[in-house]
């Protein structure tokens, strides 16, 4: 099973998510509303991925990506937001972030990708948790 740490200050977009992701089997989804709760939430645990927003109101996902990354972690990290700036989305890959993927259009073919990223970068990070 994939664990995955879910990130966004949406707790409708989390429930979707998470039903979406869990509902296969082969995914344990932890959802928070914030960055610093997951940072807290970090501390303690490992997970296989971690799933971002990046607009969020206590610290946005490029932030909470840069302190992943120097605190060691190498989990997988996707940015999964509603702004689609260039900017953003360059800073996301330099920070650190393995995908960057836009909210919007056909939902189910959007958590399709989201889906596959997951595996996908997980798989190639080799670091799954047993």
């Amino acid at each position: 099973m994939i664990s995955v740490l879910l990130v966004d200050d949406d707790p409708m977009i989390l429930d979707i998510i998470r039903l979406y992701l869990e509902r296969g089997g082969e995914f344990s989804v932890t959802t928070c509303e914030g960055a610093i709760e997951a940072l807290d939430i970090l501390d303690n645990r490992f997970f296989d991925a971690i799933i971002s927003d990046y607009e969020m109101p206590d610290m946005d996902g490029i932030k909470f990506l840069k302190i992943v990354r120097e605190r060691g972690e190498t989990s997988p990290f996707i940015i999964f937001t509603g702004h689609g700036r260039e900017e953003i989305v360059i800073e996301a890959h330099t920070g650190g972030a393995n995908f960057y993927l836009q909210k919007g259009g056909d939902p189910k073919k959007q958590f399709a990708t989201l889906k596959n990223m997951v595996v996908r970068a997980v798989q190639n990070n080799g670091t799954r948790q047993r």
